[in-house]
């Protein structure tokens, strides 16, 4: 319901709105902007693929024009649905998942954008340095927007009239992932380590696009961007295997840590390797596809995850009181970035390829499975000048 509302600019007036019992007072009105921001994160692989005359190929098509139109209502403040730009700091945030739904969909969502509503992108996108992020993750929420800015006008002259990307919101965020980086696909949420799963919600995947975003504008600066992605990537790696290991036969993982209510998107690096077809030595598609299913059986067959068609605040069914303060329904929409391999075509191996038991499949049976050990850096990065 949530794309089909937006794109008649009925969201707002029709979502069935959640808060956590500990909510904190925020804007209510952020709902709307992180639940259309994730759930477009999620989806927008799948929405890229090209049109067909299968069932999905129809349903995809139908999402996408509703997701189309949605973009615009969401700028538009003309709209019912416009979004609440800039009024919160938890604006920053969502923001930074409706630039990531672009970078996962260029040609697909935001070429075919009409010139006006990019400009209101670039306009809104801009208005997020107002927020001053705290040193944590957020620091990738900023980097991400101000990467879609300098791929956006890259290729868009008349963008440049309106926006510039910012260097050192993406750089200094940059040196701060490595001073953050504990080791063995790790990166610890600020100076301090805590044992959650920021490394699966924003870490990896925000730090891989913002440096492919660099990558595809040609941008030239201190960092060798390039050297950073693939050094970002192995590491990224490195942490998907120790996800596929927490998969229990059963299709459980430990819950552990804050945002626990954002389900499958612990699972995120895991789906993005997956979509991205680089997936480390020693998981296969098929043990991967396995495991990953099951935990979305495991998760949403028996228990009661909706209510009046949205996501309800819960991890395996509606569980209120597991919410943080800045926890509402909208939030929840994280989950559907385990979405991802969906942008695989119904040909590609992944999709093709005989399923295959997981890690813990095999240690719990009594079979041979890989050993795990620390991987270490290999790429060594300096500044240029």
């Amino acid at each position: 319901p949530v794309l089909s509302n937006m794109a008649r600019g009925e969201l707002q007036k029709n979502m069935r709105v959640e808060v956590s019992p500990s909510w904190d007072g925020r804007d209510i009105r952020v709902t709307y902007m992180e639940c259309f921001g994730r759930l477009m994160a999620g989806i927008a692989p799948w929405l890229a693929l090209p049109d067909d005359n299968s069932a999905e190929g129809q349903k995809r098509k139908q999402l996408r024009e509703w997701a189309l139109a949605s973009y615009e209502n969401a700028v538009d403040p003309d709209s019912p649905d416009y979004l609440c730009w800039g009024v919160a700091g938890q604006n920053l945030v969502d923001a930074a998942y409706i630039a990531e739904s672009f970078l996962r969909a260029w040609d697909a969502l935001w070429r075919p954008l009409p010139h006006k509503t990019k400009e209101r992108y670039m306009q809104e996108f801009s208005k997020m340095r107002n927020i001053d992020p705290p040193y944590t993750n957020w620091l990738l929420f900023s980097s991400n927007i101000e990467g879609l800015i300098f791929k956006a006008t890259a290729e868009d002259a008349d963008l440049r009239k309106i926006a510039h990307g910012d260097e050192y919101r993406v750089n200094s965020a940059c040196r701060k992932m490595e001073e953050w980086y504990v080791g063995d696909g790790w990166y610890s949420d600020g100076p301090s380590f805590s044992f959650d799963y920021y490394s699966s919600y924003v870490f990896h995947p925000m730090y891989l696009e913002t440096l492919q975003s660099m990558v595809d504008a040609h941008y030239n600066s201190r960092l060798d961007y390039k050297k950073y992605y693939d050094r970002e990537l192995r590491r990224a790696q490195k942490y998907s295997i120790i996800l596929e290991r927490f998969i229990s036969p059963e299709g459980t993982f430990p819950v552990v840590g804050r945002s626990i209510p954002y389900r499958l998107a612990v699972m995120q690096p895991l789906a993005l390797l997956a979509w991205y077809d680089r997936l480390p030595e020693g998981l296969s598609r098929g043990q991967v596809r396995a495991a990953l299913t099951k935990v979305m059986h495991r998760m949403f067959d028996s228990q009661d995850n909706f209510k009046d068609g949205y996501l309800t605040i819960g991890f395996c069914g509606q569980q209120p009181g597991i919410a943080d303060w800045y926890t509402n329904n909208g939030s929840l929409y994280m989950t559907s970035l385990c979405f991802m391999p969906l942008g695989l075509p119904a040909t590609h191996p992944f999709w093709t390829d005989a399923a295959q038991p997981w890690t813990q499949v095999k240690a719990w049976n009594g079979e041979d499975f890989p050993k795990d050990h620390n991987w270490k850096d290999q790429i060594t990065t300096w500044d240029k000048w």
